[in-house]
């Protein structure tokens, strides 16, 4: 049994990184299988997403959990994506996912900034895009809709060297 203390109070918001058992590449090509996790947990454990990318074996969100438990509400999620996987691949047992995540409470004004910039750079740093725009699976797209990012940002230079904010 783990040793882990989260520490969750009312109104913080987190930085979150999922990683799948051993790093199977499985979550790109399913990653509607982790939406339907995550809407159905919405329905009986509101929750705000704030910002996210999914790629092959981890992903990454920024959360609020508003009165929810955090653990409980990411073990509800992962456990849902991990039934409907196992289902659609013919398995019947088996580790989906590693265990516990990596958690960062979002602390002044800058940390989301920073973080949701990690997000976003994700796919280009992982080698999977030359352009954050062109991947899909992000919430790049609503961040560039609302005018919070440039066309050409994240092409030419690494945002986010000032920090690593990975597993």
């Amino acid at each position: 049994m783990t040793n882990i203390r989260r520490y969750f109070k009312k109104g913080n918001v987190y930085f979150l990184t999922h990683v799948t058992y051993n790093r199977a590449p499985i979550l790109a090509q399913n990653t509607g299988l982790l939406w339907q996790a995550l809407q159905s947990m919405e329905n009986d454990f509101p929750f705000e997403m704030i910002a996210w990318v999914v790629l092959r074996d981890h992903f990454h969100i920024i959360i609020d959990p508003k009165d929810n438990n955090l653990s409980s509400l990411m073990r509800r999620i992962k456990l849902s994506f991990s039934t409907n996987y196992r289902k659609r691949v013919g398995l019947t047992c088996g580790r989906i996912w590693q265990y516990r995540f990596w958690d960062h409470i979002i602390r002044d004004i800058e940390d989301p900034n920073r973080h949701i910039d990690y997000i976003h750079y994700n796919p280009v740093k992982y080698g999977l895009t030359n352009n954050p725009f062109e991947y899909t699976h992000s919430s790049i797209h609503k961040y560039f809709s609302q005018g919070y990012y440039s066309e050409g940002w994240g092409t030419n230079e690494d945002p986010t060297s000032e920090g690593n904010f990975d597993e």
